[in-house]
């Protein structure tokens, strides 16, 4: 496959992931939603169907890595780095455009939500009580949690350490079940397996952070959060932002180094 192909299936399967992964999150989040609080299980199936659309629509052109983590563990499987930069590149776009399109999708729910007095009263109720600019600037605002993660206990070690076996849990059975001919992406039967994958990791490892399990899912739409003109917004929390990229990416290194021992 050309560099072209990889990065245009990887920029429209991770937009796919992140349009219904993240819309998901609104739908049970956002005032005026048809599915508010409709919980933690529609969460994790929601993003479990995501994966599985996805991988299905991008995979006949880039393999369907739609994670960094993944890209990191079949170049350090397979030792082929060429490819790399082309997958993350596409991959940051597609979270990108995916967390735009949940805006779009979803504005007047968003507009409703960041308006209501009760929301927004809440919100500077709690502005109020942080004295210092640093601790204001590391809370996360009233629907950062439909664009990216957080941990529900602030401990660092702890998150990290969350993100990294969610991980590892992940790119172990991408790269143990069903990939494709050409070992560089999934096949059909694979796509199946990883988005239950993802729904079991939701279930079992999800409640501490979050369950990222993708840099590019945290960071492409966080940064999309930072930029959009929502009201009354709070801050995008980028002093978490970097454990939801390292921990996936250290996680997917083990699980590579993991296949390679045990498995290969």
């Amino acid at each position: 496959m050309s560099s072209s192909d990889i990065f245009i299936g990887e920029t429209i399967g991770t937009a796919i992931l992140i349009l219904l992964g993240g819309g998901v999150c609104a739908a049970v989040t956002l005032k005026a939603s048809k599915a508010r609080n409709a919980g933690w299980l529609a969460i994790t199936f929601g993003w479990g169907f995501a994966v599985l659309t996805a991988v299905y629509t991008s995979a006949p052109l880039s393999g369907a890595h739609l994670n960094p983590a993944v890209t990191l563990a079949l170049a350090i499987k397979d030792g082929d780095w060429s490819n790399v930069p082309v997958y993350w590149g596409g991959q940051l776009l597609g979270a990108m455009i995916g967390a735009t399109l949940v805006w779009v999708a979803y504005y007047g729910q968003f507009q409703a939500h960041l308006t209501d007095e009760e929301i927004v009263g809440d919100l500077g109720a709690r502005t109020a009580e942080v004295k210092s600019v640093e601790a204001r600037e590391r809370g996360a605002g009233p629907v950062l949690g439909v664009f990216s993660t957080g941990p529900e206990v602030r401990v660092v070690w702890q998150n990290l350490a969350t993100e990294i076996i969610g991980t590892v849990v992940l790119v172990l059975a991408v790269l143990t079940q069903g990939l494709n001919d050409a070992g560089n992406g999934l096949g059909t039967l694979g796509a199946l397996i990883t988005a239950l994958v993802v729904v079991s990791i939701g279930l079992s490892l999800g409640g501490p952070t979050g369950y990222a399990i993708n840099p590019a899912r945290d960071l492409g739409p966080r940064i999309v959060h930072a930029l959009l003109p929502l009201p009354n917004k709070g801050g995008s929390d980028w002093r978490y932002a970097w454990i939801p990229v390292a921990g996936p990416l250290i996680g997917g290194a083990i699980a590579a180094g993991i296949y390679n021992v045990a498995f290969a």
